[in-house]
Parts: structure tokens; sequence; C-alpha cells
């Protein structure tokens, strides 16, 4: 059993496009951290945010979570524009957890499957930094999670917000690396 846990948030194509896209450094960066993840038996886990038809898990009066309604079927759990991307190597057996709401631990069972995995420490890749990655570091530290992010696996359409988030927000509840700097703890 690892200590450590690699989360890979939101990795997917609906939400790839507010940051670059396929051409994102961000997508790059996260399929190395995978790779190395894999290659030190650390655990991987992807996280995407999707919902049923519908959308019945949005209530209108969240200004956060509601206008994801109004972009058709783009963030319907089926669709291919919520899966995780293809350049993250992800197979039928990787462990692919679905959330409903912004912290990869709400709306899902992320909680469940680290308690099974056992790690003491989680390292966090993700898109939006002010989204998934802010609200999961608040979150895993609420529950007495170590936490690493990895600075360049993440992104965020605001380049100020993700700096900010990078240098003087997170630095306070976790450790800030980048993949080769995490990598070469393995």
């Amino acid at each position: 059993m690892s200590d450590e846990a690699l989360l890979v948030m939101d990795f997917q194509p609906a939400v790839l496009g507010a940051v670059g896209g396929d051409e994102s450094p961000a997508l790059a960066a996260a399929t190395k951290a995978v790779t190395a993840a894999r290659k030190a038996k650390v655990p991987v886990v992807f996280v995407r945010v999707a919902f049923r038809p519908g959308y019945p898990e949005l209530n209108p009066t969240n200004k956060g979570m509601a206008p994801l309604s109004g972009y058709g079927d783009v963030f319907v759990e089926t669709e291919p524009t919520t899966q995780v991307h293809p350049a993250l190597g992800a197979t039928a057996k990787d462990i692919v957890v679905i959330k409903r709401r912004v912290s990869a631990f709400a709306g899902s069972d992320l909680s469940a499957v680290l308690a099974g995995l056992g790690p003491s420490r989680l390292v966090l890749a993700g898109l939006v930094t002010s989204g998934v990655v802010l609200s999961t570091v608040r979150e895993a530290s609420d529950a007495d999670f170590e936490i690493t992010v990895l600075s360049d696996a993440c992104a965020d359409p605001d380049a100020e917000v993700h700096q900010v988030l990078m240098n003087k927000v997170f630095p306070a509840q976790a450790d800030v690396l980048s993949v080769k700097e995490w990598a070469d703890t393995l």
C-alpha cells in the first residue's frame, strides 16, 4: 500500500477547452505525473465532473454550478466531453470517480476510495486551479491529508489567479512542486 495517491482531476475535453485544450501544458505535465506514479506504484485516481441527463443534480440557485446545464449535453456523464482525456492513458482497470460538485470529494465516492487505498498524502493535478484544485486542497486539509499540488499539472483560465493560489494560498496547506520535483522524490 502506497502512502500517496495521485488525483488527476477534471482533465476532460469539456474543461480542457478553458485552458488551452489538447495543447495545454498542464495536460502534458499531468501525463508525465501519471507515468511517474505508475512507475513508482503510486495509485492514480482520475476524477471527472459529470451529471445525469437533464442535470437533476444542479440547483438553479447555485451560481457556480447551475450554468453548466446551459451547455447542452457537454457535461452529461455518458458524453465523450466528460471522459478522461485519452492522453492520460486511463484504462478500464483504473479508478475513475465521478463528482457532481467542484471539490473532488463533494458528490462523489472519493472518500471511500481513499479509505480503501489508505494514503496519508494526496498529490493533486487538476483543472481549474481556482475550482477543483482549490476546493480539493481545502477539503483534503480538513480531512488531515498531507497534500502536494503539482503546479505545472494545474491550470486556470486566469493566469494571475493561478499564480496567486500557487505562490500565496496553497503553501499554507500544501507542498507546491513541479511534476519533475515530485517525480524525483519517488
